[in-house]
């Protein structure tokens, strides 16, 4: 035990009697030592309380927040902040211990000061010795601990499940969702009351059941349905998940509580429309799997002319006169147009749906034999006529396409019928595009006005434009609006395009009929935004995952796609601005006179609910989204219309690395923070010839030896001109450029040769990213590093995290097999941060758990963080996983892992990271 010194008349200020008070004789030299350590760094100070005169040892005038001044000014803040404790003591008995917290202002903010004190005897003197500490990072890591406590609370507090948790059968905590379920007015009601109150009868012998077989912290129950009793009367039907936790200490289930009244609700209407199934107009048949008729309804009767008793337990094809394999019709889309018979011979046009059941098909027949004789007869005058003819039906689709039609336009009729009649763009003679509701057919459908003789411009599949003088007429004979329109045409192209092509392919682009890259500079240029008033923003608009499209579906798809987005594009912008398209997946918008980020936010956020919306391209529906970066330039800004452009990419380019579909603004501060990380980015692939990627390893102790068993390797950059580089910004910079493979490969080829030379009794842990779990040269890159280090397998394990397992866990449990086979150890890193799961544990070759630090943090301060730590090593023991500990910073936390019985620990209060050359 260290013996603190005697007070010297140097040390402070202070009688000899409470000198005598605290020296070897009668002070109580433990319970100070005690004290101390118990806060950390402390000074000691005393007060005798019969003269009321201060001392203390050196250092007190910094940790009170008055260095380097004198005596007076020590013992008046001294005397100030424990003026508490002074009180109390003069009255207190001896040896009786006290403990005051003090804030204190300071110029590098707020402080938080402890003083621990007991009142001491020597004779008949009495004073009041204790020490005084600096605990301000002690309140901060306890407020942060709140915080997340906070936010998880909130979290659950806000959830749309009922969450409720019943230690010793009541109910001692409701989320609102739960109190909202029982239809109480307030958790008052709820709370203390026996859980089986609120549980329907029927539903508690399989509750109690369930609850039963929950006996390890953290078991949970299968989904089950049970009915809760409300205080309205009611009830409320549920599925439940039970998991058994721990309430203040005390053995307790969590109830998870899902609302499935409203699903139950749907299937009886669905048992209820089926029963309706009778009375429908068109044939409803049901057949087994394969293709025995085992439901025949009342229109199946009529439309076939044959009865049920005589059609059922027959093969489908034999009674509709015609093959029918309903599975082939599945594959083909679930529809078909078919030739079947009626029991008399006489052919019928029919409409077959098809869709699956548990037990079989069922097949709706609708007999549209009286309208395919309608269509033949007027499809044979319309075919013979040279003009284009479309038939638009009241709901704005295409009903019909003569040859004519297909010809002028490049469509096909089956492509097309059934479509919206604004499938192909139209613009106007001064190339403005038209908005569907104003092409003539839309206007005369909808106003029963004929349009005679426009001349628009439409564009064709293929990417051509056609010329057309273009007529509608509407088909209602009764003035009924919307009407049914027809809808001519003729081909007038050679005629317009003799003078205009070149001039339009110089300036547009060929696929989408948008201003090209020249243009879009050119109106950007200061001469060009000198004619327009206001600011002018350029938004530069890639599409997101647009690659994957071309890449999966084809280019014919994909340029499809990129069609759709112009149309998009020219439909979103404001009459005025220019449209164009920079090539590839790249779009523009100039918006001219807008009058600050506001607006063009708001334009932008337009522009991606619109390219939003599903895109139908060969039967598929796609969906796109884009990042878009902004510059803003004021009148007289002298930047031309290139370099305008580079800073909207450069923009661009910021707002998807904060996610896809985002939008960011260009400044100065953007631009230098792109270059340096392009800068970084380039640096790193030179980086590991030049020598500046390092290692750093930080020791892993056996808590049961206190020796430590292993070392962590962590890479470090020292970049010639910035310095050291944190790992968290070069890091995230390898992954995303593909070079995490290649510093990868050079961080484990270094680490084992160091280790081989420097340390080879102790194993290395390395991690390893999702990227690299993805190489396929990873097993033969850590084979071929252990060999030449000379360094056995075995020494070896690598540290792979939660989310680089869910990224696909098939090809993960090959990886991590052969890294197995090879003979090296697998450690799962950061559990409790991901997609925790017993499962992974089970089927994966792993031999460590690596606890996360947010865990240890709140050791010895949260009651939650325990119970969680506790309920890892349980879980990782069970299937035989050594647990290692992360972010260790203080004895407090050492101790209780040590009692929890995890195996291992790392972290600042056991060993920072350093070069294994330094001791």
């Amino acid at each position: 035990m260290v013996t603190p010194p005697r007070i010297r008349e140097d040390v402070g200020s202070g009688s000899q009697d409470v000198s005598g008070l605290i020296g070897d004789a009668g002070f109580d030299h433990e319970l100070l030592v005690e004290l101390a350590l118990s806060v950390g760094t402390a000074v000691v100070w005393w007060l005798d309380l019969g003269t009321e005169e201060f001392g203390w040892m050196p250092g007190l005038d910094v940790v009170i927040g008055v260095p380097g001044t004198d005596t007076q000014t020590v013992r008046a803040r001294l005397a100030e902040l424990v003026a508490p404790l002074t009180v109390a003591a003069k009255t207190a008995p001896a040896w009786q211990d006290f403990e005051l917290e003090q804030p204190l202002e300071s110029k590098a903010g707020p402080r938080w000061l402890q003083f621990r004190a007991r009142v001491s005897t020597h004779g008949s003197a009495r004073a009041l010795v204790g020490v005084a500490a600096d605990v301000t990072r002690r309140h901060a890591q306890q407020r942060e601990l709140a915080d997340l406590a906070d936010r998880y609370r909130l979290l659950v507090d806000l959830s749309p499940d009922a969450i409720v948790v019943h230690e010793a059968g009541r109910l001692v905590y409701a989320n609102p969702a739960a109190i909202q379920f029982v239809r109480a007015r307030s958790d008052a009601e709820v709370l203390g009351r026996p859980i089986t109150d609120f549980v329907h009868p029927d539903s508690q012998p399989e509750m109690l059941r369930r609850i039963a077989k929950l006996t390890e912290p953290g078991a949970t129950s299968d989904p089950a349905d049970a009915v809760l009793i409300r205080f309205d009367g009611g009830t409320t039907d549920i599925e439940s998940v039970s998991v058994r936790t721990t309430w203040e200490g005390r053995p307790a289930f969590q109830v998870i509580m899902r609302d499935v009244t409203e699903q139950k609700a749907a299937a009886a209407a669905l048992r209820y429309q089926a029963a309706l199934a009778e009375h429908v107009s068109d044939a409803l048949i049901a057949t087994t799997s394969d293709g025995v008729v085992t439901s025949w309804n009342p229109s199946a009767e009529d439309v076939y002319g044959l009865r049920a008793a005589d059609a059922i337990g027959q093969p489908i094809g034999q009674v509709i006169g015609a093959p029918l394999d309903p599975a082939a019709v599945l594959e083909a889309g679930g529809v078909i147009h078919a030739v079947h018979r009626r029991s008399d011979g006489d052919p019928l046009a029919v409409r077959v749906s098809v869709a699956r059941m548990d037990v079989g098909y069922v097949l709706i027949c609708a007999d549209e034999t009286a309208r395919r004789r309608a269509e033949h007869h007027f499809t044979a005058v319309v075919a013979a006529i040279g003009e284009g003819v479309l038939v638009v039906g009241i709901t704005g689709l295409i009903e019909s396409v003569n040859p004519a039609a297909e010809r002028i336009l490049g469509i096909r009729a089956p492509e097309v019928i059934g479509k919206a009649a604004s499938l192909t763009e139209l613009h106007d003679e001064t190339g403005q595009p038209i908005p569907p509701e104003l092409f003539p057919s839309a206007i005369t459908r909808t106003t029963g006005t004929a349009q005679h003789g426009r001349i628009l411009r439409a564009r064709r599949p293929d990417g051509t434009h056609v010329w057309l003088s273009l007529s509608a007429r509407a088909l209602a004979q009764d003035g009924r609006l919307p009407s049914a329109t027809v809808v001519s045409f003729t081909d007038i192209t050679e005629r317009r395009m003799t003078d205009s092509r070149l001039e339009h392919d110089a300036t547009h682009d060929a696929l989408t009929g948008l201003c090209n890259r020249a243009v879009t500079i050119d109106r950007l240029s200061p001469a060009a935004r000198a004619h327009r008033s206001g600011l002018t923003a350029a938004l530069f608009i890639d599409l997101d995952k647009f690659k994957v499209i071309n890449d999966s579906l084809g280019h014919s798809a994909g340029d499809e796609v990129l069609r759709v987005v112009g149309t998009r594009l020219s439909r979103s912008a404001r009459r005025g601005d220019v449209v164009g398209r920079l090539g590839g997946d790249e779009f523009t918008i100039i918006a001219y006179g807008v009058t600050g980020p506001d607006e063009v936010t708001a334009l932008a956020n337009h522009v991606r609910a619109e390219l939003n919306l599903p895109i139908s391209v060969e039967g598929r529906q796609l969906h796109v989204d884009a990042s878009v970066g902004i510059v803003i330039a004021e009148p007289g800004d002298p930047r031309d219309g290139s370099d305008l452009l580079r800073d909207a990419d450069l923009a661009m380019y910021q707002a998807k690395t904060r996610g896809r579909g985002r939008i960011a603004f260009f400044d100065v501060e953007l631009r230098e923070s792109i270059q340096r990380r392009l800068q970084l980015e380039q640096d790193l692939r030179m980086a590991p010839q030049a020598d500046e990627l390092w290692l750093a390893y930080q020791p892993i102790v056996d808590l049961r030896t206190d020796r430590r068993t292993a070392v962590e390797g962590l890479l470090r950059w020292t970049h010639p001109r910035y310095g050291l580089i944190s790992p968290c910004e070069f890091i995230p910079l390898a992954e995303e450029s593909d070079l995490i493979n290649i510093i990868g490969a050079h961080m484990l080829h270094t680490a084992t040769r160091e280790i081989a030379m420097g340390a080879p009794e102790l194993p290395l842990a390395v991690n390893l990213s999702a990227r690299q779990l993805d190489d396929p040269w990873l097993v033969s890159t850590i084979r071929h590093a252990t060999h030449t280090a000379g360094l056995n397998p075995s020494s070896l394990c690598l540290e792979i995290t939660e989310s680089a397992l869910t990224r696909d866990p098939a090809q993960a449990a090959r990886t991590l097999t052969a890294l197995r086979d090879l003979g090296v150890r697998l450690a799962i890193d950061d559990f409790g941060t991901g997609y925790s799961s017993l499962a992974q544990l089970l089927t994966l070759p792993l031999d460590t758990l690596k606890i996360d630090r947010s865990f240890t943090a709140g050791l010895g301060r949260s009651d939650e963080a325990e119970a969680i730590v506790t309920s890892i090593i349980a879980m990782a023991h069970a299937v035989d996983l050594t647990v290692i500990a992360e972010g260790v910073e203080q004895v407090e936390q050492l101790e209780i892992l040590r009692a929890l019985g995890c195996d291992q620990a790392q972290g600042f209060h056991l060993g920072k990271p350093a070069p294994l050359a330094e001791p």
